[in-house]
């Protein structure tokens, strides 16, 4: 039931809502779950976020004319651009704080195969959450 709540809340933080994994995570470690299956679900659970994210950013042209959209024409445009400079491979820092998201949504506005968006995804949240992992347990040693 802990791996399930720990990919819960990192599918959570993957998308807009409110959610902070790397917490979880931390006290899990320290309390003695197994570091594989804590990063395999932290990891699943917030990629799958992400392909959400890919799902509603697939979604974006058909509500952008829409007078309640919430991102004008020319945000969408400098998204693209700014996308298109560093192209797909920009998806391995979905991971990131500030913009890992955002970076996930203009993937799928810009519609990167699946295939290509999952594994860049998921190799960027992996690693991210192999190293939180490698920082608690370091901390938490004696």
């Amino acid at each position: 039931m802990a791996y399930l709540t720990l990919f819960l809340t990192a599918f959570a933080a993957a998308t807009l809502l409110p959610a902070y994994s790397e917490i979880m995570l931390g006290t899990m470690v320290t309390q003695g779950f197994s570091y594989w299956w804590l990063w395999f679900s932290a990891t699943l659970g917030n990629t799958l976020g992400s392909v959400v994210n890919g799902i509603i950013g697939r979604q974006v042209d058909r509500f952008k004319d829409k007078k309640w959209f919430p991102i004008s024409e020319m945000q969408l445009h400098r998204a693209r651009n700014r996308f298109n400079r560093y192209g797909q491979w920009s998806l391995l820092l979905g991971w990131l704080p500030l913009g890992g998201d955002a970076l996930t949504l203009v993937g799928g506005i810009m519609r990167v195969p699946w295939l290509n968006f999952v594994i860049l995804v998921a190799i960027g949240k992996g690693l991210r959450y192999a190293f939180v992992l490698w920082l608690v347990a370091e901390a938490s040693s004696p």
